[in-house]
């Protein structure tokens, strides 16, 4: 009863990935080029920004291999690494999620499917569903240089294969840092399941990823 209520309350909020999820990547394709699989396990890195973190976040959570994942902004100085100051789209700071993974379970191009079929719409320009602004663009942050590789290599093979109907516009950066945002944006979607923005917005988003990558799923 109480999730149809808030259905009923929000049902004028435009939808933040959902609509788009269904039709347009349910064929996403495997990266053709793609990191190693490791021998032992290990733990490495990697940073993406889709829209608000929490709904990017959650998502990741729910990733077989991630060991962590943490919201937080990239692209910026760490002066202005705050929520009010990057709030303002003036800071050079992307919303963005650290993920800590192990390549021995996980790739890093799997990583780069799940974010492009479920946890942003990379057509869209500085902005996800309700959320507009140059903090809610999509954007990797590479931390090395097979990441750049795999990264550029797949956004072209997603334009190639015409996933989209409109061009990728996800830019590709060199992280140059990251910093943890603030303790109540942490696991937020986890904690708060029935935020109205939640449910809307990002709780689709994990269900998306439940259907498309079910042997991927926790």
């Amino acid at each position: 009863m109480f999730p149809l209520l808030i259905r009923i309350l929000i049902s004028s909020v435009v939808l933040c990935g959902a609509a788009w999820a269904d039709g347009q990547t349910s064929s996403l394709p495997n990266p053709a080029v793609d990191t190693p699989v490791a021998k032992v396990a290990s733990q490495q890195s990697a940073v993406f920004a889709g829209g608000c973190f929490w709904g990017v976040q959650a998502v990741f959570q729910h990733v077989k291999g991630v060991i962590s994942a943490t919201s937080g902004y990239a692209g910026g100085s760490a002066d202005t690494a705050k929520y009010a100051l990057v709030s303002d789209g003036n800071t050079g700071h992307a919303e963005s999620v650290k993920v800590v993974y192990d390549p021995s379970r996980i790739s890093y191009g799997q990583l780069l499917k799940i974010f492009f079929a479920v946890a942003n719409d990379p057509t869209q320009l500085n902005r996800q569903g309700p959320d507009s602004g140059t903090q809610y663009r999509s954007e990797i942050f590479t931390t090395n240089a097979e990441q750049q590789k795999v990264a550029a290599s797949y956004i072209s093979q997603l334009g190639a294969a015409r996933v989209y109907p409109q061009k990728i516009v996800t830019r590709i950066s060199t992280l140059p840092a990251f910093y943890p945002a603030e303790d109540y944006h942490q696991n937020f979607a986890e904690l708060h399941p029935y935020n109205p923005y939640i449910y809307v917005n990002d709780r689709p988003k994990v269900e998306h990823l439940k259907e498309q990558f079910s042997g991927l799923y926790r």
